[in-house]
């Protein structure tokens, strides 16, 4: 059944009118969905610091934002977390809540990068500032405080995409080393799938089947690279020796079976995946637990994957 306090929002919502994304324009889209998360996300953590940065990127400066536990000098390891919003909207900001818990609770420095979005910026920009990113949080690491390769990806719904990508990449060309990626309810295959999660779950709920096509259209729209595994990890010609992996859906989620799906590709090429599923919870959950209770269980255990993967042996 769905989560009471998860309807109670839906039906609150309804009741308001609020838009489907697919009506809207992306700028007015970018407010409504910081306005979303801001009535939902967790408080920002006490004892973590954010600070923001810049550095050097394929399309100009990139703006990073930086979390980090108070009165730790050397940290566990580093995630560099890629947010999500369809690839046309989200900002680090909007994530400040949840970042900032997972900081605390796992002792890890986060980086979120401001990664260019569509349809100013179709694919694959999206992809070259993520991987970017990552290749500076490796070279930066000690500097950071972070030992050399402790490095890990994670991100929800698109950034769990360019997060899935970003690990194809690095294993491609011969790093920066990942130690795990976590990987929140994401999208794995691209504009075109046959999933039933779509038809049981693509109306109704905080995703929508018309939110994914607006999405995208809009995230290949001007386009002129090739349609590969950097848009649908899925369909990548190899997915063997990729770092340990957690994998998280949501049971109300039109996005649920290619998650699924994602994560018995990567058992049967040899690798080692964890997969939860929250069947109560809907798209979007892992912003949503300043107002839902369940939702604080994937947190937590995001930051306990994430302290046992850096307290091990490289």
């Amino acid at each position: 059944m769905l989560d009471p306090q998860i309807k109670g929002i839906l039906e609150q919502a309804i009741a308001a009118g609020a838009p489907d994304f697919a009506d809207l324009p992306p700028a007015v889209g970018r407010e409504v969905y910081s306005q979303i998360l801001a009535a939902t996300d967790v408080a920002v953590a006490d004892g973590v610091n954010i600070s923001d940065l810049s550095i050097p990127g394929p399309g100009g400066e990139l703006a990073l934002r930086c979390y980090r536990p108070e009165g730790q000098d050397q940290l566990a390891g580093a995630v560099l977390y890629l947010h999500g919003g369809g690839f046309v909207v989200g900002c680090p900001r909007d994530y400040d809540g949840v970042v900032s818990q997972l900081s605390r609770l796992s002792g890890c420095l986060i980086v979120q990068v401001d990664y260019r979005l569509a349809p100013e910026h179709p694919y694959p920009a999206a992809v070259e500032d993520s991987y970017a990113a990552l290749c500076w949080l490796a070279d930066a690491a000690s500097e950071l405080g972070v030992a050399p390769g402790q490095i890990a990806l994670a991100g929800d719904s698109a950034g769990a995409n360019l997060a899935a990508v970003c690990a194809l990449l690095a294993r491609d060309h011969a790093g920066p080393s990942v130690r795990q990626q976590t990987l929140i309810y994401p999208t794995a295959s691209g504009p075109d799938t046959g999933y039933d999660s779509y038809e049981k779950y693509g109306e109704g709920y905080t995703l929508t089947n018309r939110s994914m096509v607006y999405f995208m259209e809009h995230y290949l729209a001007g386009s002129v690279e090739p349609v590969d595994f950097r848009l649908a990890p899925l369909e990548a010609e190899k997915l063997s020796d990729l770092p340990p992996t957690l994998i998280q859906v949501a049971g109300f989620d039109p996005l649920r079976d290619e998650g699924m799906a994602y994560a018995e590709a990567l058992k049967q090429a040899g690798n080692s995946v964890n997969l939860t599923e929250y069947p109560q919870l809907v798209h979007g959950y892992i912003s949503m637990s300043g107002a839902v209770a369940a939702a604080g269980r994937a947190v937590d255990e995001v930051a306990t994957v994430w302290r046992q993967v850096f307290s091990s042996v490289a």
